[in-house]
């Protein structure tokens, strides 16, 4: 199964599973995407180790959540030695929102 994260909205956090999507819209930003992941694998009766592969949106997005997002889904990858965007062994990177004070 491939577990998908998009955290760069500051309005919304989505966690996809399969054919499970959660959409989390409390503002409470990416200190619920760990939770939201646990709720959606409870959901799809699976565990972390049913996860073949994880997918994130690395940006343009907010600092904060496109920086937990890819964090999450780079540590999952390491943790359960799977393919984060694709590859194997190699990080991703994040891409932020150009600044509005710049």
């Amino acid at each position: 199964m491939i577990l998908t994260i998009d955290s760069t909205n500051r309005e919304k956090i989505i966690v996809t599973l399969g054919n499970e999507k959660i959409i989390d819209e409390q503002k409470l930003g990416s200190q619920v995407l760990l939770p939201l992941i646990v709720k959606i694998l409870k959901k799809q009766k699976a565990a972390f180790a049913d996860i073949s592969a994880v997918v994130v949106n690395t940006g343009p997005g907010s600092f904060t959540g496109t920086r937990v997002g890819v964090a999450v889904a780079n540590a999952l990858g390491f943790a359960l030695n799977i393919p984060v965007n694709g590859k194997k062994g190699k990080i991703a990177l994040p891409k932020y929102e150009k600044s509005k004070f710049d």
